[in-house]
């Protein structure tokens, strides 16, 4: 099928209803997509950038013998139905097998491998994995030394299976490879290698030699899988702090990838390429270019094992492009940024059909500017972790309302709703009225892990049916565009990597000197979003910036989240009942950061209002000195997603014809203050 245009598409989809056979598990809608071209090419990885035309690639039957390889070897491990399989890994083909050979034979747990130790041991405890799955040691790599550093403290833990990168790397420099690889145990460990320095209580495997005396023609274990049956664990709400766990089933994440693919249609099918540079510890690589990739027989080219990060990635990416002719990348708004900067030069990106956008909101001005040079489309969405992945997309074949998360997936309810004080819901918004953002359908998850987690995460939405609430706020226009107007959280969002504040404030109770702390995100060009914090000390006490920056260097074990400033200040903005007021810390934030902005632009003794808007989210109202620096102060703001208009006191009927985006023509989505 065509891929969707409009609502009615949405609706016409909906009517049809879903098919009767859909697959009951991730594994069998894996090998449906496999059966379409068992032949076809199902994934590509290259370790480098400078490597990516030698790419090693699996055909779709291949692929799946790994997937079941892998999850015959984690049976044979004593994995079953509720066994929880962990994996601290980087982007390599490994990390997919795992992913879909663990949900096979029992419960994948992702966990981000740029966590520090004490977090990713943290989170390894509450997930109550039996196995672990994490890179070997290896020069230039430090992520054994983080999870190894840890493992006397998993109780839990029974098999610890080391993926050894230098499998991955073909010929004589895979033999040079696996010398440094022997040496480096050697240094670390001495003769008794990796098995000297692992608790006695865990049996210690090599991926590699361990999936190959399994069998890859059928699952071993004689289990049926159900819809119901959970799939999957993602760490979510931030990825510092207490450990917030995401539980899904089968049935949320075949549903969530069937819904999307009857989206994006043909688009993404058999002969179409998909980029995917996101971690795969992260639901939008797993499941936009993974699940729904794979389930319908398409390409997925995975680029080297940090993504994006990746040496020379994004210099060389329109020319990755050009060799695998990608159809379709998805990306957060820092990546196209850093994109802009590379020119296309002679490269032909004609096979780009769209990239998607999501994780943050996108500048406005960086959308249209990127489209507008390298005539790619953009299609901003919205989804969490709590949805399994996508909720809403701008619709393919359709209009792309710059500004809009787009229209909801066929198969998931969506609407704004008003609530009373407490929180429960008073009725349904009419067309573009702001209300909260709740979501049903069979992609909403089963819960935390932790009880005390879900309450309040559930809406009775009308009609005595269940939702989940999103804790975003937004309207939905009257083609059935949704847009975001505010975030109801307090995540700060940092190049698409979510931030917990509350981390950043109890490290900084921990400090003698500090009474209060609070912590909020100040708007960046190039981030998104930068935490910073504010500190009222003790009375009779003394500390400075600089301290307190080092004293978090030794508390929060993720570097994203340390703060990027922190301001002492006499006093925090309270509420009337004594609460801190964080609108005006982000609102100081977002008006220093803005007037920064101009300044670095070049644009002298610029005004910056901020008007809030509760239909529409915060626009900016910016008076200049001299009209000659419109142009300037134009491009400048166009990287913030925020409305702005603009009049200059030589030409104050400017204020009544704004240049730049206008703020009442258009909603944006913004951060709120």
């Amino acid at each position: 099928m065509k891929s969707v245009a409009s609502v009615h598409d949405v609706l016409a989809i909906e009517t049809q209803g879903h098919p009767a056979d859909l697959p009951s598990s991730t594994y069998e809608m894996i090998c449906r997509g496999a059966a379409i071209n068992p032949s076809a090419p199902a994934l590509s990885f290259f370790a480098t950038a400078d490597e990516h035309r030698s790419a090693e690639c699996w055909t779709y039957s291949e692929f799946v013998r790994d997937v079941t390889r892998t999850a015959n070897m984690l049976a044979r491990l004593g994995v079953q139905r509720d066994s929880v399989v962990a994996y601290v890994l980087p982007n390599l083909p490994e990390t997919h097998f795992v992913i879909w050979g663990g949900e096979a034979a029992g419960i994948v747990c992702a966990i981000n491998p740029l966590l520090e130790s004490e977090a990713i041991g943290e989170l390894l405890n509450a997930s109550g994995a039996s196995v672990l799955v994490a890179l070997a040691p290896f020069p230039g790599t430090d992520l054994w030394q983080k999870v190894h550093a840890v493992l006397h403290r998993l109780p839990c833990l029974q098999h610890l299976v080391l993926v050894n990168p230098a499998d991955r790397m073909p010929g004589e420099k895979g033999f040079a490879a696996r010398a440094l690889q022997r040496g480096e145990c050697s240094k670390l460990y001495g003769p008794g290698g990796v098995h000297s320095a692992v608790p006695s209580h865990i049996g210690i495997h090599d991926f590699g030699t361990a999936i190959a005396k399994e069998s890859g023609v059928a699952l071993s274990s004689t289990r049926r899988t159900s819809t119901d049956d959970v799939s999957s664990f993602f760490c979510t709400g931030g990825t510092t702090g207490l450990p917030k766990i995401a539980v899904r089933r089968h049935g949320n994440e075949v549903a969530n990838a069937w819904n999307a693919g009857q989206f994006f249609g043909e688009s993404i099918g058999p002969g179409k390429t998909i980029f995917c540079g996101l971690p795969l510890f992260h639901v939008n690589a797993v499941m936009v270019t993974g699940l729904l990739a794979f389930s319908r027989g398409a390409h997925v080219v995975l680029g080297t094992p940090q993504g994006y990060r990746g040496e020379g990635l994004v210099k060389r990416f329109w020319e990755i492009v050009e060799h695998y002719r990608i159809n379709f990348f998805s990306a957060v708004p820092t990546l196209y940024g850093s994109l802009l900067d590379i020119p296309v030069g002679e490269h032909d990106i004609s096979s780009l059909e769209y990239g998607l956008c999501g994780a943050a909101p996108m500048p406005v001005e960086l959308l249209r500017t990127f489209q507008d040079r390298t005539g790619i489309r953009i299609l901003e969405g919205y989804g969490l972790t709590e949805g399994t992945c996508v909720s809403s997309v701008n619709p393919p074949l359709g209009e792309r309302r710059v500004g809009s998360i787009g229209l909801r997936l066929p198969g998931q309810a969506m609407k704004a709703v008003v609530v009373d004080e407490t929180g429960r819901y008073v009725r349904d918004c009419v067309a573009d009225e702001v209300g909260q953002l709740i979501i049903s359908g069979p992609n909403v998850f089963v819960g935390y892990t932790r009880p005390e987690q879900n309450s309040g995460i559930w809406m009775e939405g009308g009609e005595g049916e269940l939702w989940l609430n999103t804790g975003d706020l937004g309207r939905c226009d009257p083609e059935g565009y949704f847009w975001l107007t505010g975030r109801q959280k307090e995540l700060i969002i940092r190049g698409g990597h979510n931030i917990d504040p509350a981390a950043i404030e109890e490290a900084l109770h921990r400090h003698p000197a500090v009474q209060i702390a609070a912590a909020v995100g100040r708007p960046d060009m190039h981030a998104g979003e930068l935490p910073v914090a504010y500190v009222q000390l003790k009375p009779g006490t003394t500390t400075t910036e600089a301290e307190l920056v080092e004293f978090l260097r030794h508390e929060i074990h993720e570097r994203a989240a340390l703060p990027k400033g922190i301001r002492i200040v006499d006093a925090m903005p309270l509420t009337g009942v004594g609460k801190i007021f964080k609108p005006a810390l982000k609102r100081s934030e977002t008006e220093d950061a803005l007037k920064s902005a101009l300044v670095e632009a070049g644009v002298e003794d610029a005004t910056v209002i901020l008007i809030d808007d509760t239909s529409r989210g915060i626009s900016l109202y910016v008076k200049l000195a001299d009209p000659a620096f419109e142009a300037l102060a134009t491009s400048a703001l166009g990287c913030f997603p925020f409305a702005f208009s603009i009049s200059a006191a030589a030409r104050p009927a400017r204020a009544e014809q704004p240049t730049g985006t206008d703020p009442a023509a258009i909603g944006v989505p913004s951060r709120p203050t």
